[in-house]
């Protein structure tokens, strides 16, 4: 009896730490009963993506074909499917795989399963590699799926999926949404303007947090933040001290938390949610003096995700996205490196994929 041959995919894909991506063939996986097939529309780019291809936190398994924000359409449903059917428009985020057993799982917390498998990056227990969104086609079990609602604007909503779950999941697990509250925003990047855009919508005051100057307007206008905070000038970091129930930290370059911390009011919150590549630095007795805490926080669980998705088309929030093609993907991630971006550089990946190989 013939075997039947795997479907290949194409994707881009980086082959050492250069980063530089190029067109890579894979087999798509084998569906399994619970599993979807989606053809991907869009995928952000987002900057765990860049870190990972330049193997700047030493764990690439090269060929890597990056991508986590991904927008797509069901195309097939293995035989035990009940969630999904063909036609759907669904999401998929940083989670391939996790363990589904242990409390974590069972409480809606995969994100923090010891288990976690990736969605690109990774490969799965029995062994079988996974790929990202810079690809025509990904394989998911649907636990990993969330729905994305008729209507939505699939470009704009793909980065959601990391960036967006990122910075609502610690807002809400936190009490950082309650109407009233002072929210700092650190970064006005692809995390922080999302974080602005979910606390405007909880009704929270929001002041964004930056050492740009030239990012006032963008944070106050654009955006619709209520507040401005130049973090190098002295005299505007000595009068908000004090003044914040909380601040959602997207920095992604290493920091000193300390000055962050003197934001806070007694009892206020440090979120960071930036992953830096080296340790950060953070005096203690600033964050003891006022009874502070410091929160770690990682994406999300599926409840919290579809929860979040849903939220953000009732709430019309979706990312301010520059839209390309594959053939341009170098390009945006040197642009990305030089955060030459507002705010989010998202691949047409159904329309551009084929030319580009």
């Amino acid at each position: 009896m013939e075997m039947e041959q795997p479907t290949m995919v194409a994707g881009w894909a980086a082959r050492d730490a250069d980063g530089l991506l190029s067109p890579f063939s894979f087999p798509l996986r084998a569906k399994g009963d619970e599993d979807v097939v989606v053809k991907i529309l869009f995928c952000g780019i987002c900057h765990s993506d860049l870190s990972t291809i330049k193997n700047e936190w030493g764990n690439a398994k090269y060929p890597v074909v990056p991508g986590h924000e991904i927008v797509g359409i069901v195309t097939e449903v293995g035989s035990s499917v009940a969630r999904f059917s063909t036609g759907d428009k669904v999401g998929v985020g940083y989670i391939a795989s996790t363990c589904r057993a242990c409390a974590n799982c069972r409480d809606g917390f995969e994100n923090y399963c010891a288990g976690l498998v990736p969605s690109f990056n990774a490969a799965l227990p029995d062994g079988g590699k996974v790929h990202g969104g810079f690809a025509e086609l990904a394989v998911v079990h649907e636990r990993y799926v969330v729905r994305i609602p008729y209507g939505a604007p699939l470009d704009r909503v793909a980065p959601l999926l990391c960036a967006g779950v990122t910075v609502y999941c610690p807002m809400r697990r936190l009490g950082l949404d309650r109407p009233g509250l002072h929210l700092g925003v650190a970064g006005l990047g692809g995390l922080g303007h999302l974080a602005v855009k979910f606390g405007k919508a909880f009704g929270v005051k929001v002041t964004v947090i930056s050492t740009s100057p030239g990012k006032e307007a963008e944070a106050v206008e654009r955006l619709g933040a209520d507040a401005f905070l130049l973090s190098t000038d002295a005299e505007q970091m000595k009068a908000a001290a004090g003044s914040m129930d909380g601040i959602i930290d997207t920095v992604s370059a290493v920091h000193d938390l300390t000055p962050l911390i003197t934001l806070l009011r007694t009892h206020g919150k440090l979120v960071p949610v930036g992953s830096p590549g080296k340790p950060v630095q953070l005096a203690l007795y600033p964050l003891q003096s006022g009874g502070k805490s410091v929160a770690g926080s990682m994406i999300g669980g599926m409840k919290d995700t579809q929860e979040m998705i849903d939220f953000a088309i009732e709430h019309g929030i979706a990312a301010e996205v520059e839209v390309i093609g594959m053939e341009n993907v170098n390009d945006a991630m040197e642009r990305l490196q030089k955060g030459d971006v507002r705010y989010r550089f998202v691949i047409d990946v159904a329309n551009t994929i084929a030319r580009a190989r």
